[in-house]
């Protein structure tokens, strides 16, 4: 600080508007990063599930997560839904470990894209995605003017830390940071580390040291160490984020921490030791700074994603589970309930077990919904027995949802988790009644169809087939508004309701019509026809109805759709 007081000649103004320049570009820049990504989970959400578990070998579960990472713009991300689907048991550990890895690559490709100097592109990006985002009535192409307005912010974001930092290049002060980086590489691998972890994002943290690194800020070796630690830090994210969780998941994040920081440390020691950051610099320095993150985590990813399977009983030893669970190996895969361990007194914590046990309700229904047209196609009594067991699991969830919440001492509830709490039953009850539809009116519908053996016309098995994707892929949005109240994903499900809404009706119309026509196919699944667009319809009624306490809550949305005063006239007919 006494270097920059000399070279700004003791006027605290100007050392005062540095600081605040520099923090606004980074905030900015996470701002951005966030924006961007948080546009392409609501955006896209619904596919991330069937693109990261839909692999068996781990080379595509590598590049199905490098190419999720690219896209969202987040390693971190990636890294918790593969966790949370590990939780659920829908992906091993090493498809998970594999995805993970190749995740990382994919954020080492998004920094290269945004490291070019694209500010030519800046005013076509906000003036197309600011007109999409403010203009657009449609959900989805709002959605997508709010990622191209952060890809945008990025950019700018960038061009004001560069303009930040240009003008104290010649200070003694910056010289002499970077010195003390280039001579003490430990340190600036662990301040790379610690960038990466508090700003959460190592994309961000990496973007900043190439923009220090382009403005010759910073040396190419100082850059280099930061960016191993940012690397490091990267890792540490996930393994945070995921600390509350069961033993099992977390493995998955945890080896990947232990891979990526070793080779990181590694380097760090092989590079700065042999002095190899010379040879390292292979364009100019931004750009080699890039090429080296990149080979890194491609480096580190073919090494390891062939092992991943062979690293799981290593972490099931630095990360056992907890004495008390392995004790009668018959209930290893017995189902948990969140509520049987909750008995803290306060409110907000059995909120969030009730929470927790509706989301295992709601995945439960989803699970029932995605194969259940292949009832349609094949005679499956097995399927269908395995589909009532299901919901007779989600009605016992219900009913102990209900003692739960019964039993909550409401002397130390305020009004406001009161009404939370009778809201998280309703829909726990809209949820049970979700499941009643597919166990008893579809599989119901199924079986007649084989006893009748009718069928569908193309045109009506693609409507009800598109209906049936429509459905499906609201589950992911009602899962994220049970565990956080988000008000755009409330109105989107919402729109989605209607969506499907108009898709029954047009289905429907569309079904009269081949009969009109003499269509032998839609004679014979008349009946099952409508009544698979009206259990559909029903369904997705009950899975989008988590959404309107939040929509009341905050006035989005209308007690009724009648005129509320009527003219004298219309009276008077």
């Amino acid at each position: 600080m006494q270097l920059c007081l000399r070279r700004y000649k003791g006027d605290p103004l100007a050392i005062a508007g540095f600081i605040i320049e520099i923090f606004a570009a980074t905030m900015l820049l996470l701002f951005a990063v966030r924006f961007v990504r948080t546009g392409i989970e609501r955006r896209f959400g619904a596919m991330f599930e069937r693109v990261l578990t839909g692999h068996s070998n781990p080379f595509l579960a590598g590049l199905s997560g490098m190419v999720l990472a690219a896209v969202i713009q987040s390693s971190a991300a990636v890294a918790l839904l593969l966790t949370g689907f590990a939780a659920a048991g829908m992906v091993s550990f090493g498809l998970a470990l594999a995805g993970v890895l190749g995740a990382d690559l994919g954020s080492a490709i998004v920094v290269q894209i945004l490291s070019y100097d694209l500010r030519w592109l800046q005013p076509f990006l906000l003036a197309g995605g600011g007109w999409l985002y403010l203009k657009s009535d449609s959900s989805q192409m709002r959605l997508t003017g709010r990622i191209i307005l952060g890809i945008a912010f990025i950019l700018i974001s960038l061009q004001l830390l560069r303009s930040a930092v240009d003008p104290i290049r010649q200070s003694e002060f910056l010289p002499a940071v970077a010195g003390y980086l280039s001579n003490d590489y430990v340190a600036a691998f662990l301040a790379g580390a610690a960038l990466a972890f508090v700003m959460h994002s190592s994309v961000a943290a990496i973007l900043m040291c190439v923009a220090l690194v382009q403005v010759e800020a910073l040396p190419f070796a100082a850059g280099l160490s930061l960016v191993f630690g940012a690397n490091l830090g990267g890792a540490l994210i996930p393994i945070w984020l995921t600390r509350d969780m069961a033993p099992a998941p977390r493995r998955i994040p945890l080896a990947n921490f232990l891979l990526r920081g070793s080779a990181a440390f590694l380097l760090l020691l092989a590079v700065n030791m042999l002095d190899l950051s010379e040879i390292l610099m292979i364009a100019e320095p931004g750009q080699s700074l890039v090429l080296a993150h990149i080979g890194f985590n491609l480096l580190l990813a073919l090494t390891s994603i062939g092992f991943v399977n062979a690293l799981e009983k290593p972490m099931e030893l630095l990360l056992p589970e907890k004495e008390e669970s392995r004790r009668d190996i018959s209930q290893m895969f017995a189902p948990y309930s969140p509520l049987e361990t909750s008995h803290d007194p306060r409110a907000a914590v059995a909120m969030s077990s009730v929470r927790q046990e509706l989301l295992q309700m709601v995945t439960r229904v989803e699970r029932m919904m995605r194969p259940i047209l292949e009832l349609y196609e094949t005679d499956d009594t097995d399927a269908i027995a395995a589909i009532w067991q299901e919901d007779e699991r989600v009605n016992a969830q219900l009913a102990e949802i209900r003692r739960f919440v019964a039993r909550m001492p409401r002397q130390n509830m305020r009004k406001a988790e009161i009404k939370t709490a009778r809201a998280l039953v309703e829909y726990a009850i809209r949820v049970e009644a979700a499941g009643d539809i597919l166990s008893k009116r579809i599989t119901r519908c199924a079986q007649v169809k084989h006893t009748e053996i009718a069928r569908f016309s193309a045109a009506g098995w693609k409507e009800l087939t598109d209906l049936h994707k429509a459905v499906s892929e609201s589950f992911s949005l009602a899962r994220h508004i049970v565990l956080v109240d988000d008000l755009e994903c409330a109105r989107r499900l919402v729109l989605d309701k209607a969506e499907v809404k108009r898709m029954e009706r047009a289905s429907r119309k569309a079904h009269l019509k081949r009969l009109e026509r003499g269509t032998a196919e839609s004679f014979q699944s008349s009946d099952l026809h409508l009544e698979t667009l009206r259990a559909f319809r029903d369904l997705h009624g009950h899975i989008a109805s988590v959404a309107y306490p939040i929509l009341y809550s905050k006035g989005q949305i209308l007690e009724t759709r009648l005129v509320t005063e009527i003219k004298k006239e219309q009276v008077d007919d």
